[in-house]
């Protein structure tokens, strides 16, 4: 998407830091990223970088929110909006691809180019029978289709190159098959920057890739983030891939547990000072982080059977699991609530001195017996599990 198409008008230009040298043969190109001219559009608006990583275990509903936030599923509650305006709503009022009239500022294929995703698996969010190249030039075709085919080739080039991915010329002419996992995943990072995005849904994006070429696009995600002024909503199981990017980044770590967020705050909030018994076991089980002058010990985890998506227990749904519940847990669902005033917030009876949970017994094994069983048998295929999963994550 370029600057005269952008609700804030960025103007993108990569700078010199990351000059890789040539190979033979190569000829350097120059690297244009939208700087073209106005057409009377709306004043710009300054983009605030943000960096957000979604952490939990498979299937308790990150993904969902993900394409939830980005526009992509409608919430069965609630509004997503875009810079105050609702998404949904102009979807409904311009059409799904904003050929009718707004009832907001912007249009629905504004909004639509300022949310972009890149998928977990880069060989099968790539059309196989399209080259890099092709792959590139087809967004830019379609929103910018008054810029020239040398202009386009020149800005597929310069990113292909910027990335690591040289000679561009050799890289363009490629099919996803002939590439690695990493530069597939280079080229969708590309694809969706093209866009210059407000916002970048990476889901799982490294978690396909070899460990050694993880931290790399890392890095490499960093820096097109400061280039491009986009923010990343990161979703992933992995809790130490998360405190490296978001300590670089100074962003925030939410915790999912059964579709509701537990527990969010700072990388050194959520690693070193967890409160929510739930983050508690995630870094328990996140050997990296893990204390090792504690050596190995017990999970702090009642139970390792998981409530069903579509059933979950009443109350605190980690109750059923929590070693530190009590009966008021069972009745009450805590709300996200910043009970320190330090930014953390976290969704837990325990951080509110004068709860009625400290006056409630513990719950005992028998309290459960009844609870665990029902639900082992009534958890449902994975298939099941997809096809509600916009009912029950909200």
């Amino acid at each position: 998407m370029s600057d005269d198409d952008r609700p804030n008008g960025r103007t993108v230009a990569l700078p010199a830091k990351r000059e890789r040298p040539l190979r033979e043969g190569a000829v350097a190109r120059p690297r244009r990223f939208g700087n073209r001219p106005r057409r009377g559009r709306r004043e710009p608006r300054r983009v605030r970088k943000r960096h957000r990583r979604l952490v939990g275990e498979s299937g308790c509903g990150k993904t969902t929110l993900g394409k939830t936030a980005i526009g992509v599923q409608r919430p069965t509650e609630g509004k997503v909006l875009y810079r105050g305006q609702d998404v949904w709503e102009t979807k409904e009022s311009s059409g799904w691809f904003g050929g009718g009239k707004s009832a907001g500022e912007y249009s629905s294929s504004e909004i639509r180019r300022s949310l972009q995703m890149i998928h977990q698996d880069p060989d099968s969010s790539l059309n196989s029978n399209y080259t890099v190249e092709s792959s590139l030039a087809d967004p830019l075709k379609h929103w910018q289709p008054e810029m020239s085919e040398a202009d386009r080739r020149a800005r597929i080039y310069g990113l292909l190159e910027y990335v690591g991915m040289a000679p561009a010329e050799d890289y363009a002419n490629r099919y996803p098959h002939q590439l690695s996992g990493g530069e597939q995943q280079r080229v969708a990072l590309i694809r969706s920057l093209l866009m210059n995005p407000d916002l970048i849904l990476a889901d799982e994006a490294i978690s396909a890739l070899d460990v050694s070429l993880r931290a790399e696009m890392m890095d490499l995600m960093l820096e097109l983030q400061e280039q491009f002024n986009t923010s990343y909503l990161y979703i992933s199981h992995d809790l130490a891939n998360a405190k490296h990017l978001t300590q670089r980044a100074n962003g925030r770590i939410g915790i999912m547990y059964l579709g509701e967020l537990v527990e969010v705050g700072t990388p050194e909030q959520i690693i070193h000072d967890p409160q929510h018994p739930y983050t508690k076991v995630l870094l328990w089980a996140t050997s990296d982080l893990r204390n090792r002058s504690e050596g190995v010990s017990d999970p702090p985890i009642r139970s390792l059977d998981i409530p069903t998506p579509t059933d979950p227990p009443s109350g605190c749904r980690f109750h059923t699991r929590c070693p530190e519940a009590r009966e008021a847990c069972t009745k009450e669902c805590p709300s996200l609530t910043d009970h320190d005033g330090d930014g953390r917030r976290t969704a837990c009876f325990r951080q509110q001195g004068n709860h009625e949970y400290w006056n409630s017994p513990p719950l005992s094994g028998e309290d459960l017996a009844e609870v665990v069983p029902r639900r082992r048998a009534n958890r449902p295929r994975a298939t099941d599990f997809e096809l509600s999963t916009s009912q029950s994550h909200r």
